[in-house]
């Protein structure tokens, strides 16, 4: 499941900041940060919102395939990309390509399919006392 994580640095002692937008499947998104109680004592306490999509509105969003092709039927070409920027890409694109073909493997991380990563995604996170935030 897809995620894009954005967190906040916390202070000693308070959860940090934390935004996770989920893509598919069980679209949403999740926002949990700190909050100080009403009153006059200082008293933080986490605070988590969710929106899940599907819950919301009572029903599952179409999937991108079904978006697509409902758009195509109806002659919406705006999630379809146009010939000019295609031919772009592949010029960004293949001077990598080519590059790969060059080195072969060297400086490619590779990781089993349904894992977390290469070990080093960890290691250059970590450099700097971050961590890969785990569902």
């Amino acid at each position: 499941m897809p995620h894009l994580l954005f967190k906040g640095a916390g202070a000693e002692g308070i959860e940090p900041n934390i935004l996770s937008i989920r893509i598919q499947p069980n679209e949403g998104i999740s926002l949990k940060f700190c909050a100080k109680l009403p009153g006059t004592t200082m008293q933080i306490r986490l605070v988590e919102m969710e929106f899940l999509y599907g819950e919301s509105f009572g029903a599952a969003p179409p999937t991108a395939y079904e978006t697509l092709l409902l758009d195509c039927m109806l002659g919406d070409a705006t999630l379809f990309n146009r010939a000019d920027a295609v031919d772009l890409s592949w010029e960004l694109v293949d001077p990598i390509l080519e590059r790969w073909k060059q080195d072969g493997q060297n400086g490619l991380f590779q990781y089993a399919a349904g894992s977390w990563g290469p070990q080093e995604a960890d290691d250059f996170i970590e450099r700097d006392g971050r961590q890969w935030r785990r569902l």
